[in-house]
């Protein structure tokens, strides 16, 4: 694995920790925000597909904030190559059914609550975004354990699903516990809160938590360098298509 400093566009000012955090964060919530938006359409119910917008919306603007602290927003979404992303392979991961987007949300937001939590207590470059963020990601995070819930403990169909789904997503979760760059936190403890309470939602709808690997052996995790897995180049060109094609362009 390469541990060189992301690849952004020659004009912006020179690498710092801050940077590196930034790149980090503001990535996570960009390619998931673009994953969510991708059920516009094609939620198995109009509610859920406005719920889904919303969580979209809202991690939208958490990475506008975290980029722009880095250089132009625009510019690091739409112009970086694939290598240059910074962002965990859990959120790239494809939708799927919906039971797979619901066990990626839980993942991704109980983990992301518990970040946010930390960094809003701090002080920080990131202290005013958290705790704004905090709210909403506290939200993110209950629509999730409703839908694991609701799916784990409710049909055959719906157990199987949301226990496959879960199965299928825990490789990647020992990703989201290694040290970022700019972000000063005890990254253990977080790791054990966040295993308390999955394992405690995930107990709730009858479900338990996976006993596969996730960290060592098969489990992913180099999103942080920029290696990430097959499915994100693929993503990313639809993500990057409109403003590739139109150069300078403006609405």
């Amino acid at each position: 694995m390469s541990d060189a400093p992301p690849t952004v566009p020659a004009h912006l000012p020179a690498r710092t920790a801050t940077h590196a955090a930034a790149l980090a964060l503001g990535d996570d919530a960009l390619v998931l925000s673009h994953r969510l938006g991708e059920w516009a359409g094609h939620a198995p119910v109009l509610e859920e597909e406005v719920a889904l917008a919303n969580i979209a919306l809202d991690l939208l603007g958490q990475a506008r904030i975290l980029l722009s602290l880095v250089g132009d927003e625009d510019d690091l979404a739409y112009l970086r190559e694939e290598r240059s992303f910074r962002n965990l392979q859990l959120v790239e991961q494809p939708n799927g059914d919906f039971a797979h987007t619901i066990a990626r949300q839980l993942y991704f937001s109980t983990y992301q609550l518990f970040l946010y939590q930390r960094l809003a207590a701090g002080d920080s470059e990131f202290t005013g975004l958290a705790a704004k963020a905090v709210k909403e990601v506290a939200y993110h995070q209950d629509h999730a354990e409703h839908w694991t819930l609701r799916l784990g403990d409710g049909t055959a169909e719906s157990h199987e699903r949301m226990r496959r789904a879960c199965e299928d997503l825990w490789r990647y979760t020992g990703e989201m516990f290694r040290p970022v760059e700019g972000v000063d936190l005890d990254w253990q403890a977080l790791e054990a809160d966040w295993l308390a309470s999955v394992s405690a939602a995930l107990e709730r709808a009858t479900l338990s938590a996976p006993d596969s690997p996730r960290t060592g052996g098969w489990a992913a995790g180099a999103g942080r360098q920029g290696l990430h897995t097959e499915p994100f180049g693929r993503m990313l060109a639809e993500m990057q298509h409109l403003h590739r094609s139109h150069p300078g362009a403006s609405w």
